[in-house]
């Protein structure tokens, strides 16, 4: 059994929450509510929850407040939230799960199911990145957490030359000359990533822009990277991409 604190200040998210829990996971024990940060704090010292449901927007002090506060972070973490679209991306950005209110069934069973007993000790390091890219809400996020089946590893991501699709799974090669396989899929990363430094050159390939060496012409033609890598470009995304390096 996984046990979990429910944390949001409004009764009904509560409730609405704890049924779908009780009915739908089952592997999840419910060992307290709160309504506020402040009791939050307490209860979660009190229980030592392996998961906590934590909503954002509450007063006195928001979900990314009160983790703020607390020394130790050895949970996992599902944010609930009404639609935020710059805190979604932070949180995306530092691989926390989420659920848009009113949760989804299945959202929820899957945000659930990939909670790993084995990985809980990255929750510090993720809150500690989550909060660098809140910081300065304006600016560009930089700094992304990526899964791979080991462990979650940072980044920066002026760092990433070039993503590649494989299966499932993203090979993704740094400066250093570095590659390590994600458990994400290139969708996935083509949807994180800003567009203006990211191009979807092929179904396969997603690159940075500020990384091309030479574009070779051809009926879509082919990029090569700053690494040495060759690139095709699709027939089909020929003309954005020429339009993306202002050509």
């Amino acid at each position: 059994m996984i046990s979990a604190i429910i944390i949001d200040d409004e009764a009904k998210g509560r409730m609405a929450l704890r049924e779908k829990l009780l009915t739908y996971c089952t592997q999840v024990k419910i060992v307290a509510e709160a309504e506020n940060g402040q009791e939050a704090l307490l209860l979660i010292q009190q229980h030592q929850p392996q998961l906590i449901f934590l909503d954002i927007e509450m007063p006195r002090m928001n979900g990314f407040e009160m983790l703020n506060q607390l020394p130790e972070k050895n949970f996992h973490v599902i944010f609930t939230t009404a639609y935020d679209q710059y805190a979604i991306k932070a949180i995306k950005y530092a691989a926390f799960d989420y659920l848009l209110k009113p949760v989804d069934i299945d959202e929820l069973k899957t945000a659930v199911s990939k909670v790993d007993m084995q990985q809980n000790n990255q929750t510090k390091k993720q809150v500690e990145l989550l909060q660098q890219n809140m910081q300065h809400p304006k600016k560009q996020l930089n700094k992304l957490a990526i899964p791979t089946l080991e462990a979650l590893l940072f980044f920066d991501i002026n760092d990433i030359i070039h993503l590649e699709a494989n299966s499932n799974y993203t090979n993704i090669y740094f400066t250093d000359k570095t590659k390590i396989t994600a458990s994400k899929t290139l969708k996935e990363f083509e949807e994180l990533l800003p567009e203006d430094i990211f191009f979807r050159t092929h179904h396969s390939h997603l690159i940075n822009l500020n990384f091309i060496k030479k574009y070779i012409k051809g009926d879509g033609g082919q990029i090569e990277l700053q690494n040495g890598a060759y690139v095709d470009v699709s027939r089909r995304k020929k003309e954005e991409f020429l339009k993306a390096i202002g050509y």
